[in-house]
């Protein structure tokens, strides 16, 4: 039974930091429709079933946004919708929570334990106050900390913490860089409360938002690439003195507690986004969907990649109405070879690698043109690519360069 894995976003935030490019949007959460939004995700789902009727669910996710700020018994009701509706449940059913420091204590951990949430992903984002200031987090340092301990405390079974570094505070003409020892004693204090996974992300500059805007005007105090690869290797060492294996680019975790959803993303498992402004991406969807990329030719291994209507007020009122048809803001094809370039992309962060062989020949394209082979081989040899069979991996040493070399290999 193929697996499949299910997203869904939630839209709302108490504030919206300046460095986020996800769609999500300010508001206090008694102002919050927390019924009528579930009641939207639950009518897009009966419309969405049969993508999920036969498949195995193997991670249900909710983000953001701040689903912590989300009553907990609508979350429930949600996943309880959905872990109905598929076709097989996974052994080891992954359901993640992200969170935010300020909207989770020891109690509403227990409550989305309660529902059948049993992973949380909690923001700490630093330890510093002026570099959580500048992030614009709402919570200090011991905020962070405290969630960590709230939540391990609550009785849940899995707890990731969030990290954000090659921040630079100050101007941008004398901007101050973390320095690469902060940032791994910062590691290291996440690691000691006794959570299971670590996500460590550098602060990416995303055009259309605040940040976004600073740099463009260049206001923006900015981290150099040096720096930020110290930082990267700094991180790496202290986790893994830890015990927390580093198993991706951005993530670190204790034997078993990968985080099986994003796995899934990484290792191109189709996915069914639910909740406005969420993406998805299924191999051959249902005609019913009514998505113009849809048609192809029989036997063709094509996808589509969708995206909800971003305005909560108009999804939920086009989920309101009645019929079958599902209103989207988008919709793209996916070929054999768009869907081969993304695996190689993705593929290629993990540890491990990925088997191109193996995935060319499921999609049923070639996994070796000459100009492909030709720049595996320079990789090989210039250290940045190891090629087992068919199994391609980035050596760790190499991995602050593996976006580029995924391009090369396009």
């Amino acid at each position: 039974m193929e697996p499949i894995t299910t997203y869904v976003h939630f839209p709302w935030c108490l504030k919206k930091c300046p460095y986020c490019d996800f769609v999500s949007f300010a508001k206090a959460r008694e102002a919050i429709d927390h019924r009528g939004y579930a009641d939207a995700v639950l009518a897009e789902l009966r419309k969405r079933t049969d993508a999920l009727g036969e498949r195995e669910l193997r991670s249900v996710f909710f983000g953001g946004g701040t689903p912590s700020l989300w009553e907990p018994e609508e979350i429930g009701r949600v996943l309880a919708a959905i872990t109905a509706a598929a076709g097989r449940l996974a052994p080891d059913l992954e359901v993640t929570v992200e969170c935010n420091p300020t909207s989770l204590d020891e109690q509403r951990a227990r409550a989305l334990r309660a529902v059948g949430v049993n992973r949380l992903s909690i923001g700490v984002q630093g330890l510093d106050l002026e570099r959580l200031q500048f992030l614009g987090r709402l919570h200090d340092p011991d905020g962070g900390l405290g969630a960590l301990s709230a939540a391990l405390r609550s009785g849940m079974p899995r707890v990731s913490g969030d990290l954000i570094y090659g921040v630079a505070v100050g101007t941008a003409e004398a901007a101050r860089e973390q320095r690469p020892e902060h940032a791994a004693a910062e590691a290291r204090a996440v690691a000691s409360t006794g959570v299971t996974h670590v996500s460590a992300y550098s602060l990416t500059i995303e055009s259309g938002t605040s940040f976004g805007e600073l740099a463009r005007r260049g206001r923006l105090p900015l981290a150099g690439d040096e720096g930020v690869a110290d930082t990267f290797f700094a991180i790496d060492e202290a986790l893994e003195a830890e015990g927390l294996a580093h198993y991706e680019i951005s993530n670190y975790a204790r034997p078993g507690h990968e985080a099986r959803h994003n796995l899934g993303y990484w290792r191109g498992v189709d996915y069914v986004g639910l909740g406005c402004a969420a993406f998805g991406t299924v191999s051959r969807p249902d005609p019913r969907w009514g998505l113009r990329s849809a048609g192809a030719a029989p036997g063709e291994a094509f996808a589509v990649r969708y995206r909800n209507i971003a305005s909560p007020e108009r999804y939920m009122a086009a989920m309101a109405e009645a019929g079958e048809a599902i209103p989207v803001d988008s919709d793209e094809r996916l070929d054999p070879e768009t869907r081969l370039s993304e695996r190689i992309m993705l593929g290629l962060r993990l540890r491990d690698g990925f088997d191109l062989e193996e995935t060319a020949s499921a999609l049923g394209v070639p996994a070796w043109s000459p100009a492909r082979r030709k720049a595996a081989e320079r990789l090989e040899r210039a250290g940045r690519l190891t090629i087992d069979g068919g199994r391609l991996a980035v050596p760790k040493a190499a991995w602050v360069f593996a976006d580029g070399i995924a391009a090369d290999l396009f």
